[in-house]
């Protein structure tokens, strides 16, 4: 078993308080951060075994495979619940834990009663979520002052007329299933019980202000393995969205508004709504930062996914089922960026087939696949079914998503 790759050097560390990755926007499966360059997740061997084989080609358009850690759950004499993870074997140091509140982050589960019967509650420190914001996001636009987030998820995300509010001071999703997921571990608290997680490079650390465009890809999402009952439930989802039309469905995004210094987030209920046309609006959307279309993100944008493109069809056998793309760039502009864009007041492309070379002047962007645990392909361990020929339903999302932004004009 891999532990760690290039994390274990140096002396011996303590157990290492995970916290929850503020900067996830979609997906179900709760992430955590690990450190600043370093997020975790649930182990799902199908997914270990695909970034463990991982063809060269892809390895620029995914996250850096970093290993495994072991994780176990603790609780303090206050009830204080906490994911404590081993920096060292994975029977090393899970116990031992700094009590120090400042460089912690408590979730205390409490049980309060309502009509609708018992819900569980996370507080979190404010203190410690002050901390652990600015660390996720140097600029002031997260800071929030005080916060508690209930189990429906809802109320934070629509209001009462089932509208999602335009501003958020920050993104409650990857709050939303680090809650789920504490819960379902608490409900059988047992703390000589070691949960194995990968270990993945933090993709949006580089980023001041990072926008994140979550995107679920290709025509199908469930995986071999699926019972009849989630088939058919994902084959509806597909069905009434973008993904059978476009092969692309929004699944979150947080975007930087510089007008109210404020991410606009959105999730994946929202993206299961949007037509075509309203696909192609949030896109523009993703792109807009209160101000202006950020038309200089186009090229860069556009030209990676043409590289992904090249590469995935290349993948004979390879379906990525179920798994996502990420578009990220910093919502912080250069000024000589903005100033250029207030003298053009439509942006188009130029040179629409070449790929942009390093230290072109364009702005960084990303462009990372994830979510792989209902990839297969031929030779893994876990194949259900040998498939001819690349994805073409991923193909499909990618040429059609590579369309809309070729399409893309100010104002439009």
């Amino acid at each position: 078993m891999v532990v760690q790759n290039n994390l274990d050097a140096g002396p011996p560390r303590k157990g290492v308080l995970l916290e929850p990755f503020l900067h996830q926007v979609g997906g179900h499966m709760s992430m955590m951060k690990y450190d600043e360059h370093t997020v975790c997740k649930p182990l799902i061997s199908q997914e270990q075994w695909f970034y463990e084989s991982l063809p060269t080609a892809m390895k620029q358009f995914t996250p850096q495979y970093k290993g495994i850690i072991s994780v176990c759950l603790r609780k303090d004499s206050l009830g204080n619940l906490g994911l404590i993870a081993s920096p060292g074997p994975p029977t090393d140091n899970c116990g031992s834990l700094d009590k120090e509140p400042s460089v912690m982050l408590w979730q205390e589960i409490k049980r309060t009663s309502s009509t609708g019967g018992e819900h569980l509650l996370v507080k979190w420190s404010h203190a410690q979520l002050t901390k652990t914001l600015k660390e996720s996001c140097p600029g002031k636009a997260l800071l929030k002052s005080e916060f508690q987030y209930h189990a429906d998820v809802s109320s934070f995300m629509e209001d009462t007329n089932g509208n999602q509010p335009e501003g958020k001071s920050y993104n409650p999703w990857g709050l939303h299933c680090h809650q789920l997921h504490l819960n379902r571990m608490s409900s059988k608290l047992n703390e000589n019980k070691l949960h194995q997680f990968l270990l993945l490079e933090n993709v949006v650390s580089k980023y001041q202000y990072p926008c994140i465009l979550d995107l679920k890809m290709g025509t199908r999402q469930h995986g071999d393995d699926a019972s009849e009952e989630k088939k058919a439930r994902h084959i509806k989802k597909c069905e009434q969205s973008t993904s059978a039309s476009l092969g692309v469905r929004i699944c979150g995004m947080q975007v930087y508004q510089a007008d109210t210094d404020h991410f606009l987030c959105k999730d994946k209920y929202y993206g299961r709504k949007l037509s075509p046309d309203g696909f192609r609006q949030a896109l523009y959307q993703f792109l807009h930062n209160g101000e202006h279309l950020r038309t200089d993100l186009l090229e860069p944008i556009v030209s990676q996914l043409k590289v992904l493109l090249s590469v995935i069809k290349k993948q004979s056998s390879y379906r990525f089922y179920s798994s996502s793309l990420l578009i990220i760039y910093d919502g912080q502009e250069h000024q000589e960026t903005k100033e250029t864009l207030n003298n053009h007041s439509q942006g188009c492309f130029q040179n629409r087939n070449r790929t942009l070379p390093p230290g072109s002047g364009y702005p960084k962007v990303d462009v990372r696949m994830i979510d792989f645990a209902h990839t297969t392909y031929k030779g893994s361990k876990y194949n259900h079914t040998i498939y001819d020929g690349p994805d073409h339903g991923y193909i499909f999302g990618l040429e059609n998503l590579v369309k809309i932004l070729e399409s893309a004009r100010e104002g439009e």
